[in-house]
């Protein structure tokens, strides 16, 4: 999640969705599987996101493995990119089902996969928006996907999300504080042609309201950040 903008504006009256699955089909694939592969060319504004995000995920399987039971957990990752989570969760011995919107972010994901992991039977990954997620899970994790949905779509997906998990559901999203905010403006000002998609911030509290309204407690939480990256990550349970 960037404060540069790399969310950038677009149409109010285009479809979120439809952008961010052009998007990320199109001139914004090269780019973020540069930025969230380990080697290839990235600036330095490209290598703090790179870092923001590794750290993201890192806390999420650190958290999987304190628990003691990841080893065959059913896990959902959705949202899954490049498979940045996928694949370590899958090492661990989790079973993960994996999608995201971006057909060509599915293909690298699974090249990936058969590259570390010599199959790719598991991560399994799919193309699929987060909408049409069906099935049950021990845990759900979406990450840093919430920053393409306004707040009204973000709170139906929350709760989509945990309609499919049985006991966790792990979420990241940019926080939506007055600094942030002024971050995310001085960012709007500088628009490039890689930007294609609009940034969503989120209210720490009304993300934590529409899940303890859906019968979640929050576990644990803890925001990680890098120089032009910011992320609230919170884990929530039965």
């Amino acid at each position: 999640m960037t404060v540069t903008n790399e969310n950038a504006t677009a149409n109010v009256a285009t479809d979120d969705k439809a952008v961010v699955k052009d998007y990320f089909n199109s001139k914004g694939f090269d780019r973020w599987r540069r930025i969230y592969g380990e080697t290839g060319e990235v600036n330095k504004v490209q290598l703090n996101i790179r870092k923001g995000h590794q750290k993201t995920v890192d806390t999420v399987v650190e958290w999987l493995k304190d628990d003691g039971n990841l080893a065959g957990l059913t896990v959902c990752d959705a949202g899954c990119g490049v498979g940045s989570l996928s694949l370590p969760l899958a090492k661990e011995g989790a079973i993960v089902s994996a999608s995201d919107i971006s057909e060509k972010m599915v293909g690298e994901a699974k090249e990936r996969a058969l590259a570390e992991l010599g199959q790719s039977t598991n991560p399994a990954f799919e193309t699929q928006d987060l909408e049409s997620l069906t099935g049950t899970y021990h845990t759900v994790i979406c990450l840093d996907v919430l920053i393409h949905y306004p707040q009204d779509k973000a709170d139906a997906m929350i709760t989509h999300l945990g309609s499919l998990a049985s006991d966790r559901l792990v979420l990241s999203f940019a926080p939506k504080t007055c600094r942030y905010a002024v971050l995310k403006k001085i960012g709007d000002f500088f628009p490039g042609p890689s930007k294609a998609t609009r940034a969503y911030l989120h209210r720490e509290s009304d993300v934590v309201d529409i899940l303890e309204a859906n019968g979640w407690t929050i576990k644990r939480r803890t925001l990680n950040k890098a120089p032009f990256y910011f992320s609230q990550l919170l884990e929530a349970v039965k």
